[in-house]
């Protein structure tokens, strides 16, 4: 991994924003590929989807509705290990997400005078999951669980056809879904189920009716999609490559922060992978782990691009207090903390989507079954995004009541206000009231 010595000097926030390595991510470009897809899907509906779909996923699907029999099929011919396993990392997200629940409340603002405090899911969501070089059935867990807690009625997953399993989704997809209680799944990838999802299409005698809000991980297609349909519903975020940050010192044991490392540049080429550190011993030592340990894994090429890539790289500091700002600076989508006092060095962290204490937290702890989320904030936009959660589903809602005496005892308040802004109707809502019911 290339290296970037910051040591001996003070580098300013424009730097670090300058030398950091990053992924690129031209969401803009994209969007511009992208537009002329959402447009068809507007104007043309379904037909263009079962176009797309051979056009990019080699497969025309027979229906782009998932029969129910073929969710039923995938869970019954699920590994045994695998459903284990998915039971679990549903029961912990369950229990995870369930904290974030917002409490409703009611204040008295003056005597007679209340603001009731309600949250409200939304009625419908669209979920995304993609396919391209992995299966993520834990994605399906992520977005869905999130939904459930917050208690949206109904939903709708959308996930590539395959050409290997007659244009059906990935059947791990289909039997995460069906555990779950998803019958509504759509053979529908890319940035046109985004479309479909935000605009709705009817196929035959079957609707995909539109959603109010759309989540879920994706490529930079995706992301532009949901920059695009904005406004039309919600949308959790425009995620990028995966990314992961390491803070270390001397303390670290090398061979799990390689280990860390390479398991989030196994996910793509273009994937980010970074160490801030300030023992240049650790940083040799690491080189050394990740040469050994990346050939004896499944992608070794595609690791070794994405850690010899520009969006990745060691960074070398003077202490851990520069430590904490650099990787402040990064906003990375997941930071792991290996230092000797790791719990108190992670609460001084402000901008990252999760961070991952000690060293028996990794990364791939919250990808499965830590009960965190790990649809997460990419390209540094942790400084003022969040993580997938409950909150993505629902709405804030605010209930005014108050009395005749409340509302006069406020009404020169009012008048005021309103005078001084040029709206002198508002004032005369409040006065009317007055002189109808008299001055109490």
């Amino acid at each position: 991994m290339k290296r970037i010595d910051l040591t001996g000097r003070r580098v300013s926030a424009a730097e670090l924003a300058r030398v950091l390595p990053r992924a690129a991510l031209d969401t803009a470009g994209a969007a511009r590929v992208v537009a002329p897809i959402i447009d068809r899907v507007r104007d043309e509906g379904a037909p263009v989807l079962y176009e797309l779909a051979e056009r990019f996923d080699r497969v025309r699907p027979e229906r782009l509705r998932v029969p129910a029999r073929a969710l039923d099929d995938a869970l019954a011919g699920l590994d045994p290990a695998v459903r284990a396993a998915l039971e679990t990392a549903i029961a912990h997200a369950r229990i995870g997400h369930a904290q974030q629940m917002p409490v409703g409340a009611e204040a008295t603002i003056v005597p007679g005078g209340t603001i009731v405090q309600r949250w409200l899911p939304v009625s419908r969501v669209g979920l995304y999951v993609p396919g391209g070089l992995a299966v993520y059935p834990s994605s399906v867990v992520m977005n869905a669980v999130a939904a459930q807690v917050a208690g949206v009625g109904s939903i709708a997953l959308a996930s590539p056809p395959q050409a290997d399993f007659s244009g059906l989704p990935h059947p791990t997809i289909l039997a995460a879904c069906a555990l779950l209680g998803i019958d509504e799944v759509w053979a529908v990838g890319g940035a046109q189920a985004i479309a479909a999802l935000a605009l709705g299409v009817v196929d035959g005698d079957d609707e995909l009716a539109r959603v109010d809000v759309v989540t879920g991980p994706g490529n930079i297609y995706v992301a532009a999609a949901k920059r695009l349909v904005q406004g039309e519903v919600g949308i959790d975020a425009e995620a990028g490559t995966t990314e992961i940050a390491v803070l270390a010192d001397d303390s670290a044991d090398p061979v799990f922060v390689a280990a860390d490392l390479i398991s989030q540049a196994e996910h793509d080429p273009a994937a980010a992978s970074v160490l801030v550190t300030d023992s240049p011993a650790l940083a040799d030592a690491v080189d050394e782990q990740i040469a050994i340990q990346a050939r004896r894994t499944l992608h070794t090429e595609r690791i070794l691009t994405a850690l010899d890539g520009p969006q990745s790289g060691i960074v070398l500091v003077d202490d851990l207090d520069e430590g904490l700002r650099v990787v402040d600076a990064y906003g990375a989508e997941h930071l792991e903390i290996h230092t000797a006092n790791a719990r108190e060095d992670a609460l001084r962290v402000r901008n990252a989507g999760a961070i991952f204490v000690g060293p028996y937290s990794p990364v791939p702890l919250g990808d499965y079954v830590a009960g965190s989320n790990h649809v997460l904030p990419t390209g540094g936009t942790s400084r003022f995004a969040s993580g997938l959660n409950v909150t993505q589903y629902l709405r804030s809602q605010q209930v005014v009541e108050y009395t005749a005496d409340a509302l006069d005892a406020l009404t020169d308040d009012l008048v005021a206000l309103a005078e001084a802004e040029g709206l002198p109707a508002h004032g005369a809502a409040a006065r009317i009231r007055r002189a109808r019911g008299g001055r109490r």
